[in-house]
């Protein structure tokens, strides 16, 4: 039988920006933040894989999902604040943060700005350097293209790269469920999130100011942050673990859900003393 997990949802005001959050589990709390442009509504296998080792925390960043864009600019230390804030309304003093994709430049954001509010890190799919000129062009050109379009141009040119060949081929059902996630992106939130990205600070010095336990996640078959980016970054932080999922393209986390889990549940068993439930 089916373990029955229950998921509390919740709706949390941060400064002048509501914020909506799914939480499962007990105990060390663990935050992460979703790819771009989804929501907190890809970490549904996390939610309920790993809520017998650890407290899940996933939420909207802002724009996305349930969550409130609000009118501020664009900014990943922004969403990096949001998620501090949200720890304080939770009473968490300190927690793993973690992220996809997007959700880890916020992640290595929240390093860079809250390093006291950290037990640990976790980097999937990810990476430290910043935008070259011609990526941050295309940033801008997707943004404008969005609202002036829709979600078509997502479709077309962002879709393709977050899943793997493998799942293309084999999970009809993955790739659809992802496809669903990114024509439901509400534009304003996506043009917002490309020109925050965009502008993202190189954060190798992040990464080796670290002073927690990291754990570098990536698809091996991820080609827009490849295995060498996850190598590179593991290997700017003594001690840091690097999982390499088989079978699993940019979003590592939805394609190979099993994998990922346990890569996470192993790390935080490991390294912080999480216990089983």
């Amino acid at each position: 039988m089916r373990h029955r997990v229950l998921i509390s949802v919740i709706r949390v005001t941060v400064g002048a920006v509501q914020l909506y959050t799914r939480s499962s589990g007990t105990g060390l709390p663990v935050v992460l933040l979703h790819a771009f442009p989804l929501s907190s509504a890809m970490w549904l296998a996390q939610r309920e894989g790993l809520a017998k080792v650890c407290r899940v925390i996933t939420p909207d960043l802002r724009g996305f999902g349930g969550s409130r864009l609000g009118e501020d600019d664009p900014s990943l230390d922004l969403m990096a604040d949001d998620v501090a804030r949200l720890l304080d309304d939770e009473g968490i003093e300190r927690a793993v943060v973690g992220g996809l994709s997007m959700g880890g430049y916020v992640t290595l954001a929240f390093c860079r700005r809250h390093p006291d509010r950290l037990l640990g890190a976790i980097l999937a799919d990810t990476k430290a350097v910043p935008d070259p000129a011609p990526a941050r062009d295309n940033r801008e050109r997707i943004a404008q293209a969005v609202l002036s379009e829709g979600s078509d141009v997502l479709v077309s040119e962002v879709l393709p790269g977050l899943i793997g060949p493998t799942t293309k081929e084999r999970r009809a059902m993955v790739f659809g469920r992802v496809k669903g996630l990114v024509q439901s992106a509400p534009p304003g939130a996506v043009a917002w999130a490309q020109r925050a990205m965009a502008g993202r600070p190189d954060s190798t010095g992040t990464l080796a100011a670290l002073k927690v336990p990291l754990l570098v996640v990536v698809g091996e078959e991820d080609d827009l942050t490849p295995p060498a980016e996850a190598k590179a970054m593991a290997e700017a932080v003594p001690g840091a673990r690097l999982e390499v999922i088989p079978k699993a393209g940019h979003l590592s986390a939805v394609e190979q859900p099993e994998a990922f889990n346990a890569a996470v549940s192993e790390f935080l068993q490991t390294e912080l003393g999480a216990a089983r439930q």
